[in-house]
């Protein structure tokens, strides 16, 4: 049973930073693409960020520049470095994961539970 858990969020004040994890358990191959989304109450879920398996970076325009996202694939955990934090990225925040089965070799996107996010004086 594959499993991603998100941790890392909380509190902060605008301008703060929090760095927020998403680590993949059980047995599996590989992990592809690895996402990071994020719901605020009343809204839809949006993307934020994505990490492809060579590593390359996309992000949507209201955090670039100021969000960085990242993976340490020895530990199967994916990053999301948050810089100068504003009061509208107060959300909940989820990662995703493609990951490659170690015995049918299909992929399956895997979401973790999400972590709130607060920003507020």
């Amino acid at each position: 049973q594959v499993q991603l858990v998100e941790s890392g969020g909380g509190l902060v004040q605008p301008g703060g930073s929090l760095r927020l994890s998403c680590s993949a358990s059980g047995s599996f191959f590989s992990i592809n693409a690895m996402d990071w989304y994020r719901q605020a109450p009343g809204k839809q879920r949006e993307f934020v960020a994505r990490i492809r398996s060579g590593s390359g970076t996309t992000y949507a325009d209201s955090v670039q520049g100021r969000f960085t996202i990242s993976r340490d694939n020895a530990k199967n955990t994916g990053y999301l470095q948050m810089n100068s934090l504003k009061p509208e990225d107060t959300a909940v925040y989820y990662c995703n994961a493609n990951i490659e089965s170690s015995v049918t070799s299909y992929s399956q996107l895997y979401w973790g539970q999400g972590t709130q996010v607060t920003v507020s004086s």
